[in-house]
């Protein structure tokens, strides 16, 4: 089943037998004071340059989050949203919870986006799946709903499908829907990877549709999370998921070095490309 995403230039196909896509977690002003003062203060050069920086550190489609106190963000992320596609050719994943804000953003996205996300609860899907099909957007799907996120991979799967058979009723395809297990940190319970990556090989078993990973989440408040974060993208890579919301200047190798041993990289081109960028941009 192949997910199909486009952005000022370029397009990106998720799929189970394609590489594994990348989508830049930098511009989300969560845990980043800088990004959230520069919001706040409208300097959005610094937004242009992460956007150029995670592009060339692999990613290939970037998240879009403005969400801070004292940011408009029905005014501020159709802002940051022409800003990036004018940096860069990617596609975008527009990342908010405001109706308002999504919607004023998906008039001036280019090319077919990615919304980040709905849920299961009701209410939440009856506001934003009709707003995501009048723009033929494609959306990722938490697997979760208005009890919290369930600790069994039985319960997740059985929202992840009450989420795909909401959108097929008004029309949403279920390539268009990409299902996120979730992911809570190891640190406060050691089976949470577990169920997420039981879940994950449910959802591919039961469900065929493509799979996201908040991969970082695994990690937090544990040392060396760089560690953590690479062992477990590459198992959630085995067990199935497709794309995940990172960092590309930190996983990016691991991702490519997964594809490649997983048979989807023919000559390692993709790899090679990757290794190359970075020694070309490293300092001699």
């Amino acid at each position: 089943m192949e997910t199909c995403l486009e952005g000022a230039k370029g397009k990106v196909t998720i799929s189970s037998g394609g590489p594994f896509v990348i989508i830049g977690e930098k511009i989300n002003p969560t845990g980043r004071k800088r990004l959230a003062a520069a919001l706040q203060s409208g300097d959005l050069d610094s937004i242009r340059q992460l956007a150029v920086s995670q592009v060339q550190a692999g990613a290939d489609v970037l998240d879009v989050n403005v969400g801070a106190p004292g940011v408009d963000e029905v005014v501020v992320l159709p802002q940051v949203v022409r800003l990036i596609a004018e940096a860069v050719d990617v596609p975008l994943c527009l990342d908010s919870a405001n109706c308002e804000a999504l919607a004023a953003a998906l008039l001036v996205a280019p090319g077919r986006p990615l919304v980040n996300s709905v849920n299961g609860e009701e209410a939440n899907l009856a506001n934003l799946l009709p707003l995501i099909k009048d723009r033929g957007a494609a959306v990722i799907g938490l697997a979760m709903d208005e009890n919290g996120i369930p600790g069994d991979p039985q319960t997740r799967l059985a929202i992840a499908g009450r989420i795909l058979e909401r959108a097929a009723k008004i029309g949403i395809p279920p390539e268009d829907v990409i299902i996120d297990p979730l992911v809570l940190t190891v640190g406060a319970d050691s089976q949470a990877a577990a169920v997420t990556l039981q879940t994950i090989e449910l959802v591919r078993r039961e469900f065929g549709v493509n799979i996201n990973l908040g991969a970082s989440n695994v990690s937090f408040g544990l040392p060396d999370r760089d560690t953590i974060n690479q062992a477990f993208l590459a198992l959630a890579m085995g067990a199935g998921a497709t794309c995940a919301i990172t960092d590309p200047q930190r996983l990016a190798g691991v991702v490519r070095a997964a594809d490649l041993l997983l048979g989807r990289d023919a000559y390692a081109r993709r790899y090679i490309t990757l290794y190359r960028s970075r020694q070309a941009r490293t300092p001699h």
